[in-house]
C-alpha cells in the first residue's frame, strides 16, 4: 500500500490555501487494508500508453503523440477515458486507488492537451493567456462538479494530500527533463511498488542525477523546485537521492554529496526527438 507521505513535475508554484476548498478530498476514515481492483477503470489508459508510450534505448520514454491525434479511434478512446474519470466518484476508491485515479487523470489530461496543440515544441509553448507560463493554472477538467487545473491536481491534491516525495515520478509534463511516462496505467494494486521503481529509474539516469567532472552533482531542476517535498535541505535531496541510487551512484554520491547544478529540460517527450 501506499503509504500518506508528499512533480510534476512542473514548474508552477502551488494554489493559495483558499483553493482547498475547491478541490475533491479523500475519504477522512478509512482502513488502509482496503484494496479496490481499478485496472479495468484503467484499463484504456493502459492500452494507449502500451500503444503510444516508446522506451528509448537511452532510458528516456517517450511518446508518439503525431501517431494519436492521427488515430480517429484512439483519440476518441482517450477522450471517453478522460470523461469516465471525470464522472467516477472518487470517494468510493481506496487510498491507493485515488492516488493512481488522480495521477493517470493529471497525464491523460497534459497527453490530451498536447494533442489538441500538436505539433508544438514544448508544453511551455502552450499558453492561455499572453501573461501565462505555460497551461497548468487554466481548468480543463471538472471531478464531482469542481472545476480544476492541472495545478490544482498536482499541488492540492496529490502533493498535499499525499505528502509522498514519489509524487514527482508518477506525474509527466510532457517534457524531456522529466521522470518517465509509464507505458501502463498506475493501479492500486502495483502502486507502491511502480512508484518504487519509477524513482529509482529516474535518479540512476542522468536527467535525475549526473556526476560532473570535479565530483560534485548535477541534479534535476525538480529537487530545486519542490526541495520542500525533499526534506527541503541539500542534505534532504541527498539522502532522497542515496535512498533511489543503484550502488555505483550510492558510491559516487557519498564520495561528494555536494549539488553543484540543476537541470531540466522542457522539450516535448516526442518520438520525433530521437535517443
Amino acid at each position: 500500500m501506499l503509504k500518506p507521505l508528499i512533480i510534476g513535475a512542473c514548474l508552477m508554484a502551488p494554489l493559495p490555501a483558499t483553493a482547498q476548498d475547491s478541490v475533491p478530498t479523500p475519504p477522512a476514515t478509512e482502513s488502509a487494508s482496503v484494496l479496490v481492483d481499478d485496472r479495468a477503470l484503467h484499463a484504456p489508459w493502459s492500452q494507449l500508453l502500451a500503444r503510444y508510450v516508446q522506451p528509448g534505448e537511452d532510458g528516456v520514454n517517450r511518446f508518439d503523440y503525431g501517431g494519436l491525434k492521427a488515430s480517429k479511434a484512439d483519440a476518441e478512446t482517450l477522450r471517453a477515458y478522460i470523461s469516465t474519470l471525470e464522472e467516477t466518484d472518487v470517494q468510493t476508491l481506496s487510498r491507493d486507488a485515488q492516488f493512481a485515479y488522480w495521477a493517470n487523470l493529471y497525464n491523460a489530461l497534459t497527453i490530451q492537451l498536447i494533442i489538441d496543440n500538436y505539433p508544438v515544441k514544448s508544453i511551455m509553448r502552450i499558453r492561455p493567456t499572453l501573461i501565462s507560463i505555460g497551461p497548468w493554472k487554466k481548468d480543463i477538467t471538472s471531478v464531482g462538479g469542481r472545476d480544476l487545473s492541472l495545478d490544482d491536481i498536482e499541488h492540492e491534491i496529490l502533493r498535499k494530500q499525499w505528502s509522498d516525495p514519489r509524487v514527482h515520478y508518477a506525474v509527466n509534463c510532457a517534457s524531456y527533463g522529466c521522470p518517465n511516462l509509464q507505458t501502463k496505467a498506475w493501479v492500486a494494486e502495483t502502486l507502491s511498488d511502480d512508484l518504487h521503481a519509477a524513482a529509482r529509474d529516474f535518479v540512476n539516469h542522468p536527467r535525475g542525477v549526473t556526476i560532473r567532472r570535479d565530483g560534485r552533482l548535477q541534479v534535476s531542476t525538480i529537487y530545486k523546485w519542490f526541495r520542500e517535498d525533499f526534506g527541503d535541505s541539500e542534505a534532504g535531496v541527498i539522502a532522497h537521492l542515496l535512498q533511489y541510487a543503484d550502488p555505483d551512484l550510492t558510491e559516487k554520491i557519498s564520495a561528494n554529496p555536494d549539488i553543484r547544478d540543476h537541470e531540466y529540460d522542457w522539450d516535448l517527450n516526442d518520438i520525433s526527438r530521437n535517443s
